[in-house]
């Protein structure tokens, strides 16, 4: 669209659109011949994407102008991939070589046979696959499916999808590529080209406190019934004393929540004590018209084998020390004109 001289593609953009029937199930293209420079009117990529989000393939061919060619320009505003739906045509026997390549692409008739074969890296499962919108899908292993559509976009633009669930299984954190591959192929020989997802991943520490245990190789004789074998000592494992105490927390009053600490820890035969675990809890109010006493019951500890410093054998004495720490949570004290929420 030229005006007074001017170059205006937002405007033959607009234009064109409006020529297409909304109603019409025919396959809609546009092929926009210029050099790709613009000289009046509102900018015209923003038009040109909105007639692209309406399914409309647009085509650039840019013929090289006086201001000579911006092919920046022409791959912005036409269909993705630029290498398909982008063309420099410099003399009449290319334009008409590239109008006769336009015009077949333009007439096929879809794809027939579909088959997409899609594999995860090695760092995912798939673990369930939901039925397609087009055709049938299979998983193939723990790794792949293949996906076929019988025919897709035969007689009018269509599209399909296909969900299917993965799951993480390395070991380390990071973003990391879903897929490993997509290969594609269909009886017209068309070229489709796949986004790649990426997943930020973020593996949770694992510990393996106990070692498996080493195996005793056992043999039996062809035709023996039985076989009598010492396999020698089993040891037990992990072991430990589990501390379970209660306290008593005197005159509470009516309407006060209470803090409450508990502070283990081990001493050994020189008098020295060893840290084994802290806990502490919100002690609830009661609502009796007096102070009592309030029983905490079941304040646990564990304290591994491991960690004992009594010198001894797994089944010898371990001396711990136990204290408590207790205060009251709510008061009706406020300094000066502090402002405390209750």
């Amino acid at each position: 669209m030229t005006a007074g001289g001017s170059t205006n593609h937002a405007d033959a953009f607009g234009k064109a659109v409006q020529l297409f029937d909304p109603a019409s199930a025919n396959a809609k293209v546009m092929v926009m011949f210029t050099d790709g420079n613009t000289t009046a009117g509102a900018p015209p990529a923003p038009v040109a994407a909105a007639a692209r989000a309406q399914g409309i393939i647009i085509y650039c061919i840019g013929l090289i102008g006086s201001d000579g060619l911006d092919i920046s320009a022409l791959n912005d505003w036409a269909t993705d991939p630029d290498a398909s739906h982008v063309a420099v045509t410099p003399d009449t026997a290319d334009l008409e070589a590239l109008f006769a390549k336009l015009a077949a692409n333009i007439s096929k008739p879809g794809a027939t046979d579909v088959s997409i074969h899609e594999v995860v890296g090695p760092d995912f499962v798939i673990t369930s696959i939901s039925p397609p919108t087009k055709g049938a899908a299979v998983m193939l292993d723990a790794h792949s499916l293949r996906w076929d559509i019988p025919q897709l976009g035969a007689t009018s633009s269509e599209g399909a999808s296909l969900d299917f669930l993965v799951r993480h299984v390395g070991q380390q954190s990071g973003t990391k590529l879903v897929n490993q591959s997509i290969t594609y192929s269909d009886k017209e020989g068309n070229v489709v080209s796949f986004p790649q997802p990426a997943v930020s991943v973020e593996c949770d520490i694992v510990v393996q406190p106990e070692k498996c245990p080493e195996p005793v190789d056992v043999d039996v004789a062809g035709c023996q019934d039985s076989v009598l074998v010492d396999l020698g000592d089993v040891y037990l494992e992990s072991q430990g004393r589990i501390i379970q105490m209660d306290v008593t927390i005197q005159n509470v009053c009516p309407g006060k929540r209470v803090a409450l600490a508990a502070i283990l820890t081990e001493v050994d035969q020189n008098g020295m004590e060893y840290q084994r675990g802290m806990k502490a809890f919100t002690i609830p109010a009661h609502s009796f018209p007096e102070c009592r006493d309030v029983l905490v019951k079941c304040v646990r500890f564990v304290v591994p084998e491991d960690l004992s410093v009594s010198g001894g054998t797994a089944c010898s004495p371990r001396k711990f020390k136990a204290r408590f720490l207790a205060n009251q949570i709510d008061m009706d004290y406020r300094c000066c004109e502090a402002v405390v929420t209750l």
